[in-house]
């Protein structure tokens, strides 16, 4: 029988650690990522609502769904709605974490595991090589080490200098918005961490992978032509942002535009984008704060459009302000109703 797997992981350097060896472990995976919080409800739920959709895509194949959460703690509220949608959509489930604050689900629910000597990262190894001879020539053994040592904070460990390099490789890595592109942010920053590997057995590992650490984020943005990091970032962005423009598009007055979400570097990415996709008017790049910046090519002035709905000015082609009572999501379609509702009630007051 085929197995699918749903892995739910954190968003720090064991949280990707994790999802590092499942990406190398199952031929077929669908990740997803989460802070503590209500992201965590929002990610399960949005799992749920993947596998429904697949089991009725596939209702003659025979496949097992597994659904894998990793250095994350449930509450015992959380641990009993998931288990009760598991049984519901005919999945299975398992939790790996090292949590202390999970103690009180994990003494309730058999698939929820528990082991605070071990950080998540080494705890998922250990999981994978027992249940599914993963990794039998131990290649990633002493990566997983060096994430243990720092995320335990082992400071006595001779891998802890690495993974403290590790650690501020994953946390800096802000050049793709999670919430708008988390595929695209996942495979970065699992690149950095297959690049972390292939160096650590360096003489004087820690220092040459931190000062590799500029070159290997320009090779996984660089594309045909080489050019600056924050050119190659900004080409990549605006890809990502025109390929996916139509989820992506809002209207203000019968004007066509395209909403950001805490992309940054509006001056380069929202020309950039207009400039390539000329059937758009303006660019919006929204923040969790509700700030908001404007960018258009000479097709709309707004700076009108930011006084209108935001308080705001600027010039022309450059513009920003701020959207009052905004209303922050971890899921980018409903920032964008949200913004498109109250742009509708601004515009038309």
């Amino acid at each position: 029988m085929t197995q699918h797997l749903y892995h739910l992981s954190h968003i720090d350097l064991d949280g990707y650690g994790c999802q590092y060896l499942t990406e190398r472990c199952f031929e077929h995976i669908k990740c997803y990522n989460a802070n503590y919080g209500p992201e965590v409800t929002a990610r399960l739920e949005e799992i749920v609502k993947q596998i429904e959709q697949d089991n009725f895509l596939s209702q003659k194949e025979e496949i097992e769904r597994l659904i894998l959460i990793t250095d994350l703690n449930l509450t015992t509220k959380e641990a009993n709605w998931i288990e009760k949608e598991v049984m519901r959509i005919g999945a299975k489930l398992q939790l790996l974490d090292h949590h202390a604050t999970g103690a009180n689900a994990a003494e309730r629910f058999a698939w929820y595991t528990l082991d605070t000597s071990r950080c998540a990262t080494l705890i998922t190894y250990d999981w994978l090589r027992q249940h599914y001879r993963f990794d039998p020539e131990g290649e990633y053994e002493v990566i997983v080490k060096a994430i243990n040592a720092i995320d335990i904070w082992l400071s006595d460990d001779p891998l802890f200098e690495y993974g403290k390099v590790m650690l501020g490789m994953i946390s800096g890595a802000r050049e793709i918005n999670r919430i708008l592109f988390p595929d695209e942010d996942r495979a970065f920053k699992l690149f950095m961490i297959e690049a972390a590997r292939e160096r650590i057995l360096m003489h004087e590992a820690p220092i040459q992978l931190d000062d590799d650490l500029h070159q290997i984020k320009k090779a996984f943005f660089k594309q045909k032509i080489n050019d600056t990091k924050d050119n190659l970032v900004a080409f990549y962005v605006t890809d990502l942002l025109t390929k996916d423009k139509e989820r992506l598009t809002i209207y203000y007055k019968g004007y066509k535009g395209i909403l950001g979400y805490n992309v940054g570097n509006t001056s380069i990415i929202g020309n950039t984008f207009l400039v390539n996709n000329p059937d758009y008017d303006f660019y919006m790049d929204v923040n969790f704060r509700g700030n908001f910046s404007l960018r258009s090519n000479n097709k709309l002035d707004v700076s009108q459009m930011a006084a209108q709905i935001g308080n705001g000015g600027g010039h022309p082609n450059a513009s920003g302000g701020k959207i009052d009572g905004y209303k922050d999501s971890f899921v980018y379609n409903e920032v964008r109703k949200f913004v498109q509702k109250y742009i509708d009630e601004k515009s038309s007051s």
